[in-house]
């Protein structure tokens, strides 16, 4: 699963590279999501990034935790927690695209000219999964080893921080909210999952 989503968002985001009719068409703009009803935006702007950086981070992190997290799925479907581990990673993965919206459709919904694009909140979604089974892991925050489980707060802290700032022109909304959807989804598929979270931690 993890592969084709990369083959299908890097294929539409190098063509929407030469086409930015494409680009307009489908980014995410909350004032047309809101006033011209047009909710597909809300899922297909994660098909599309900025540029080749955007394009390659995103890709490179969503490989290197996408498939650690179709592995734990696999796991659940062997525990008989799950009937499909293929469609849970895929919920899981359009899931965080859609709650990462949230806060950002509502925020500036009256803004013509604020527009998003990128799969951040959905490879947010996908990490935080991977920390939820195994948050004493290794993870580089800025070149930085830390337990997955740290790195994790940090980065909530972080995005919460610089959402209120807004000095940028990164949707820390949709990282923030996406990591948060990626936390509870293993909750939802079996509540009695928390206990193994805590089993991690040595608790």
């Amino acid at each position: 699963m993890t592969i084709g989503i990369i083959i299908i968002t890097s294929l539409i985001t190098i063509i929407s590279f030469g086409r930015p009719d494409l680009m307009l068409k489908i980014q995410f703009n909350p004032y047309r999501v809101y006033h011209k009803k047009e909710y597909y935006r809300l899922f297909t702007h994660a098909f599309l990034h900025a540029d080749w950086m955007h394009l390659i981070i995103n890709m490179i992190v969503l490989f290197s935790f996408g498939t650690t997290v179709e592995h734990y799925f696999k796991q659940l479907a062997i525990a008989g927690l799950l009937n499909n581990p293929n469609i849970s990673f895929l919920i899981l993965y359009i899931g965080g695209i859609l709650f990462a919206t949230t806060t950002t459709l509502f925020k500036h919904k009256e803004n013509k000219w604020y527009n998003s694009v990128g799969a951040s909140g959905a490879v947010s979604a996908i990490v935080f999964t991977s920390i939820f089974f195994a948050p004493l892991n290794k993870l580089f925050l800025y070149f930085i080893p830390l337990p997955g489980i740290i790195a994790g707060v940090l980065y909530l802290v972080y995005s919460q921080y610089m959402s209120k700032r807004s000095k940028d022109n990164i949707n820390h909304d949709a990282h923030l909210l996406g990591a948060i959807f990626g936390f509870v989804f293993p909750i939802f598929i079996d509540p009695g999952l928390i206990k193994l979270f805590f089993q991690q931690l040595g608790m």
